[in-house]
């Protein structure tokens, strides 16, 4: 069993979301397919992940996603009474083509399973697993120093900022 931290709760029940909202003013319209890759990734988001605020240690953590005037992104951060611990605002520029480029991505992965070859679809879909995971890392980078993240996590928060942008 892990040790415990502050609080009495183990070090990994405390460095996690325990709830994870987007902000409903700043949801876009979106497909069939993005609304359930955006429950997907919530779920799985939820089942399992790894948030470490820097410098904080009062989770687990209550998350909610925005875009505020189309050039920032806020991640606000409560705790489990819902008190605001902090809020992170990144800058939406740096994500805007490796957001564009993985919705022509998937794009052509929803097209190429309606009507591609097997392997026609893996081939699309590992390049869009590619460009996930270097958007996982730009992420990081970028929270690093606020927000420890591991891989997965930041996936399927990149997946929810994707969300945010998502036109039907």
């Amino acid at each position: 069993m892990p040790p415990p931290s502050a609080g009495g709760l183990a070090m990994d029940e405390r460095n996690r979301l325990f709830d994870v909202r987007l902000d409903d003013t700043s949801l876009a319209a979106t497909t069939t397919d993005a609304e359930h890759d955006r429950r997907v990734a919530i779920f799985d988001l939820l089942e399992k992940n790894h948030f470490v605020l820097e410098g904080i240690d009062e989770g687990p953590y209550a998350l909610t996603i925005a875009v505020q005037e189309q050039r920032r992104l806020t991640l606000d951060i409560s705790d489990r009474q819902g008190q605001p611990i902090r809020a992170v605002i990144l800058a939406l520029s740096s994500f805007r083509q490796i957001v564009k480029d993985y919705f022509m991505i998937c794009d052509s992965y929803y097209e190429a399973i309606r009507k591609a070859s097997p392997g026609q679809i893996e081939a699309i879909d590992m390049a869009r697993r590619g460009l996930h995971n270097e958007a996982a890392e730009l992420l990081q980078e970028r929270l690093a120093g606020k927000i420890k993240v591991d891989h997965d996590t930041a996936r399927r928060l990149f997946t929810l900022i994707c969300a945010l942008h998502a036109r039907a």
